[in-house]
């Protein structure tokens, strides 16, 4: 037996991704783990709209917003999805026979410069540390199946050599890349009215760790203080900085909303509809911003942003407000 298949109803020719990373979303693609967590959650006919609360924490951090996950303990409850620590302590492709054999995934750090769905922006250009979750693994036809930022697809040949080492001789340098495993054996599927429930319950608590004070307003005060530094080290220092700090907030904002919107139409009887406006506003705004930053920094010219962060942040403010009063 070569071929190991953990979803084997999974396909990358015509595999539709769910509408969070549909077109008309504002940020398309979040980041790459809470990515891979949505698909994986579609495939297995799960909504992952239903799990997003945990984004009411996204928090400034300084030198960038909370790189946001789906909270592991709200997988295991909302949908007996499991994910514990892999512990790498023999060759990944090893791992990844015995685990996809036995039916469970492996998420793991990869590197984008082999992932051809990549093609256009890392792809053989760019050493980047990535996620992507594995689901097929044929070892005889050198072919995976994985899934990764927005969708699923597949890799073969040296891309495949190179993802699991295969030609690379002992280096006691090398240090095993960070993996999880994935157990969907257990899944649950809860009645609409249970999951709701659940998930307000479960907002609640998120909601009791939100800011102690308005991120978006200390964002603002260090992007002024941060510009010219910004301009002075150029635009691939930016994008690395915007991804850090402008699109996780922008993302965090934008599923918040999803999944708030998702609560008053799984029958909540609660009122979001408001506080999704303003975190939906919050993130076309940071959209926004990001773009006009961009051009600052090419062009080294001054940008005052503070119309656009005093804009943003009386929509968090509004938006948290709007949220806490609807919960029970």
């Amino acid at each position: 037996m070569t071929r190991y298949q953990a979803l084997p109803n999974v396909r990358a020719q015509g595999y539709q991704r769910h509408s969070l990373h549909g077109d008309t979303q504002i940020w398309i693609e979040k980041n790459c783990y809470v990515d891979v967590v949505i698909e994986l959650l579609h495939a297995l006919q799960l909504e992952p709209a239903a799990i997003m609360g945990s984004c009411v924490t996204v928090d400034f951090e300084g030198d960038g917003f909370t790189f946001f996950k789906p909270a592991h303990e709200d997988l295991r409850a909302f949908f007996g999805v499991d994910f514990q620590e892999l512990n790498v302590w023999r060759p990944l492709l090893d791992h990844a026979r015995e685990h996809l054999g036995a039916g469970k995934l492996i998420s793991t750090e990869a590197d984008a410069y082999f992932l051809p769905d990549t093609s256009g922006t890392d792809y053989r250009r760019n050493h980047v540390k990535t996620t992507i979750i594995m689901a097929d693994l044929d070892v005889s036809a050198r072919h995976l199946g994985y899934f990764h930022n927005a969708s699923y697809f597949e890799l073969a040949g040296e891309d495949f050599e190179q993802i699991f080492r295969l030609n690379a001789g002992p280096d006691p340098t090398f240090l095993p890349l960070f993996a999880e495993l994935i157990r969907v054996d257990r899944v649950v599927r809860h009645s609409r009215g249970a999951l709701t429930k659940l998930a307000l319950a479960r907002l609640s608590e998120h909601a009791a760790r939100k800011p102690a004070s308005n991120p978006v307003e200390r964002f603002g005060a260090r992007f002024a203080a941060e510009l010219p530094d910004l301009q002075e080290k150029g635009l691939a220092h930016y994008h690395a900085w915007a991804f850090s700090t402008t699109r996780q907030v922008g993302a965090a904002m934008e599923l918040l909303a999803a999944h708030l919107t998702w609560l008053t139409e799984a029958g909540a009887r609660r009122d979001f509809e408001r506080a999704s406006d303003h975190f939906t506003r919050l993130s076309q705004g940071a959209k926004t911003f990001i773009l006009k930053a961009a051009r600052s920094v090419s062009a080294g010219k001054p940008l005052d942003a503070r119309p656009m962060f005093d804009e943003m942040a009386k929509d968090w403010d509004h938006g948290m407000t709007a949220l806490v009063a609807g919960l029970p």
